[in-house]
């Protein structure tokens, strides 16, 4: 198997062994760059709506592979915006998954660019996060709204908040 190709193959058998017989997988020999530490964001989605997606800023686990192992089971079942996944769901889901590259503050929102760079707002201990390259999101303006909202943040001038951007390396299925 490639190595482009593992963060996908390990989040299907992730969620599939976990939907269907509530087992979590071991953590598999990984290659080399999966064994570093980093955070990583598991998406799925089911005919090109969002399904779930959690995910860690910073590492929580001993390594991205096992990162990946706990973000897909919680975006399988732990997304509060969704029911769990199905196992009837399983065979429909499109699955993507983000290696966050360390976060580096920002001091002028002209650093930042929703293609390129995720973003991150902090004041105190509310955060929110969004990853770039999102459809529908293509203006500085709208990435640094929806982090806001999704730390409880709306409404606070940018200036009272602290800002970071990231990269990710981004692993996506091909149909």
């Amino acid at each position: 198997m490639e190595e482009k190709e593992f963060p996908i193959y390990l989040v299907r058998q992730t969620i599939s062994s976990y939907i269907r017989e509530g087992k979590t997988i071991s953590s598999p020999h990984s290659p080399k760059e999966f064994q570093r530490k980093s955070g990583v964001f598991v998406s799925l989605h089911k005919k090109g709506r969002l399904r779930g997606c959690i995910g860690t800023f910073l590492p929580t686990q001993k390594s991205i592979a096992e990162e990946i192992i706990k973000n897909a089971i919680s975006a399988a079942t732990q997304d509060p915006r969704f029911p769990p996944v199905e196992e009837k769901e399983l065979a429909d889901l499109e699955v993507s998954v983000d290696i966050l590259n360390t976060p580096e503050p920002v001091k002028s929102k002209e650093d930042l660019d929703p293609r390129k760079y995720g973003v991150i707002v902090r004041r105190g201990w509310q955060r929110g996060l969004l990853l770039p390259g999102l459809e529908g999101v293509d203006t500085t303006h709208q990435q640094l709204e929806i982090a806001k909202q999704k730390a409880g943040l709306s409404g606070v001038p940018d200036k009272e908040l602290e800002i970071h951007r990231f990269t990710v390396t981004r692993y996506k299925e091909t149909a």
